[in-house]
Protein backbone atom coordinates (compact mmCIF):
# COMPACT_ATOMS: atom_id res chain seq x y z
CA UNK A 1 0.00 0.00 0.00
CA UNK A 2 2.88 2.50 0.64
CA UNK A 3 4.34 2.03 -2.81
CA UNK A 4 1.13 2.50 -4.18
CA UNK A 5 0.28 6.03 -1.84
CA UNK A 6 4.22 6.83 -3.31
CA UNK A 7 3.34 6.62 -6.42
CA UNK A 8 -0.38 8.33 -6.28
CA UNK A 9 1.33 11.03 -4.25
CA UNK A 10 4.45 11.77 -7.52
CA UNK A 11 1.56 11.41 -10.09
CA UNK A 12 -0.52 13.56 -8.48
CA UNK A 13 2.17 16.08 -7.94
CA UNK A 14 3.69 15.96 -11.59
CA UNK A 15 0.27 16.55 -12.96
CA UNK A 16 -0.83 19.61 -10.97
CA UNK A 17 2.84 20.81 -11.64
CA UNK A 18 2.47 20.81 -15.37
CA UNK A 19 -0.55 20.12 -16.24
CA UNK A 20 -2.98 22.11 -13.49
CA UNK A 21 -3.75 25.85 -14.98
CA UNK A 22 -5.41 27.30 -11.96
CA UNK A 23 -3.62 30.28 -10.44
CA UNK A 24 -4.82 29.69 -7.40
CA UNK A 25 -3.32 26.24 -6.77
CA UNK A 26 0.03 28.76 -7.11
CA UNK A 27 2.86 26.90 -4.69
CA UNK A 28 1.21 23.77 -3.48
CA UNK A 29 3.30 20.55 -2.39
CA UNK A 30 2.09 17.09 -2.39
CA UNK A 31 2.80 15.89 0.81
CA UNK A 32 1.37 12.92 1.28
CA UNK A 33 -1.64 10.14 -0.35
CA UNK A 34 -3.27 8.09 1.46
CA UNK A 35 -5.64 5.06 -0.36
CA UNK A 36 -7.90 3.91 1.29
CA UNK A 37 -7.88 -0.32 1.81
CA UNK A 38 -10.09 -0.98 -0.79
CA UNK A 39 -8.38 1.14 -3.51
CA UNK A 40 -11.43 3.35 -3.79
CA UNK A 41 -10.25 6.90 -2.17
CA UNK A 42 -7.60 8.50 -2.01
CA UNK A 43 -7.21 11.67 0.72
CA UNK A 44 -3.92 13.87 -0.89
CA UNK A 45 -2.55 16.34 1.17
CA UNK A 46 -0.89 19.04 0.27
CA UNK A 47 1.06 22.08 1.76
CA UNK A 48 0.64 25.94 0.31
CA UNK A 49 2.57 29.19 0.98
CA UNK A 50 0.76 31.61 1.59
CA UNK A 51 -2.19 32.84 4.04
CA UNK A 52 -4.99 31.51 5.15
CA UNK A 53 -7.39 32.62 2.31
CA UNK A 54 -4.67 31.38 -0.37
CA UNK A 55 -4.07 27.82 1.24
CA UNK A 56 -8.09 27.32 1.35
CA UNK A 57 -8.16 28.82 -1.94
CA UNK A 58 -5.35 26.18 -3.22
CA UNK A 59 -7.22 23.79 -1.73
CA UNK A 60 -10.93 24.38 -3.40
CA UNK A 61 -9.02 24.63 -6.63
CA UNK A 62 -7.67 21.60 -6.21
CA UNK A 63 -11.27 20.42 -5.05
CA UNK A 64 -12.58 21.70 -8.73
CA UNK A 65 -9.92 20.12 -10.51
CA UNK A 66 -9.86 16.64 -8.91
CA UNK A 67 -11.95 14.96 -12.14
CA UNK A 68 -9.18 15.93 -14.62
CA UNK A 69 -6.79 14.88 -12.24
CA UNK A 70 -8.23 11.46 -11.65
CA UNK A 71 -8.65 11.21 -15.52
CA UNK A 72 -5.13 11.91 -16.27
CA UNK A 73 -3.80 9.78 -13.36
CA UNK A 74 -6.26 6.89 -15.00
CA UNK A 75 -4.05 7.79 -18.28
CA UNK A 76 -1.08 7.00 -16.24
CA UNK A 77 -1.46 4.60 -13.61
CA UNK A 78 -3.22 0.82 -13.62
CA UNK A 79 -4.97 0.07 -11.12
CA UNK A 80 -8.23 -2.06 -10.90
CA UNK A 81 -10.03 0.57 -9.55
CA UNK A 82 -9.17 4.31 -10.16
CA UNK A 83 -9.09 6.21 -6.80
CA UNK A 84 -11.88 8.84 -6.03
CA UNK A 85 -9.43 12.20 -5.01
CA UNK A 86 -10.04 13.92 -2.05
CA UNK A 87 -7.44 16.99 -1.30
CA UNK A 88 -6.75 18.14 2.39
CA UNK A 89 -4.70 20.97 3.29
CA UNK A 90 -2.15 19.12 5.80
CA UNK A 91 -0.89 21.29 8.58
CA UNK A 92 1.72 19.11 10.04
CA UNK A 93 4.53 21.72 9.13
CA UNK A 94 2.27 24.59 10.94
CA UNK A 95 1.99 21.97 13.92
CA UNK A 96 5.91 21.00 14.13
CA UNK A 97 6.58 25.18 14.16
CA UNK A 98 4.25 25.90 16.58
CA UNK A 99 5.68 22.91 19.14
CA UNK A 100 9.07 24.05 18.10
CA UNK A 101 8.14 27.79 19.54
CA UNK A 102 6.41 26.03 22.52
CA UNK A 103 10.36 24.27 23.47
CA UNK A 104 11.67 27.07 22.69
CA UNK A 105 9.96 29.25 25.64
CA UNK A 106 9.97 26.25 28.13
CA UNK A 107 13.75 25.30 27.62
CA UNK A 108 15.95 26.55 29.85
CA UNK A 109 18.87 29.14 28.99
CA UNK A 110 21.95 27.03 27.86
CA UNK A 111 24.66 27.48 30.19
CA UNK A 112 27.85 27.67 28.71
CA UNK A 113 29.36 25.65 31.41
CA UNK A 114 27.28 22.67 30.13
CA UNK A 115 29.12 22.77 26.79
CA UNK A 116 31.30 19.78 26.42
CA UNK A 117 34.79 20.13 26.08
CA UNK A 118 36.02 21.97 23.11
CA UNK A 119 32.98 23.26 21.83
CA UNK A 120 32.01 26.94 22.34
CA UNK A 121 35.31 28.66 22.21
Amino acid sequence: MRRLDELLRQEIARLILEEVRDPRVGFTTVMDARVSPDLRHARVYVSVLGDDAEKEAAVEALRRARWFLRGRLGSIVEMRYLPELEFELDRSLERASRIEEILDRVRPPSDPEDEPPGKGS
